[in-house]
C-alpha cells in the first residue's frame, strides 16, 4: 500500500505488486466487471510511471505496478471480497513467474 502511514483519502488506496504491470492488473480486473485504474488521478491517461512515486522513493519496478482502487457508497464487503480474491490470484501467478 503505498503512503499507508500518511494522510490519504479513507475510501481510496494505491497498491502495487512489484513487478507486475498496472496494465495487466486492469486488464484482469476489467474481464471480472471490476474498474480500477492506474495511477492517480492528476496523472489519468498518462502511459508512463508517476514521476510523484519516483520523487517518494519507489523504483519503476513499483510505480509501474500501482493501482488505484476507490469504494463509493454503492459498494459492499462482497465487492471487496472480490477485488481481494482476483488481486491475490494476480499475486501468486506473479511469485510464481
Amino acid at each position: 500500500v503505498i503512503s499507508s502511514s500518511g494522510n490519504r483519502l479513507p475510501n481510496t488506496s494505491m497498491i502495487a505488486i512489484k513487478n507486475l504491470s498496472s496494465e495487466r492488473q486492469l486488464i484482469e480486473f476489467d474481464l471480472a466487471g471490476i474498474a480500477v485504474s492506474n495511477g492517480s488521478a492528476c496523472s489519468s491517461g498518462k502511459v508512463k510511471s508517476s514521476h510523484v512515486l519516483r520523487s517518494m522513493g519507489y523504483g519503476d519496478d513499483v510505480a509501474k505496478s500501482v493501482i488505484r482502487v476507490s469504494l463509493g457508497r454503492d459498494n459492499n464487503t462482497q465487492d471487496i471480497d472480490e477485488f481481494l480474491k482476483i488481486w491475490k490470484k494476480l499475486a501468486q501467478n506473479n511469485r510464481e513467474n
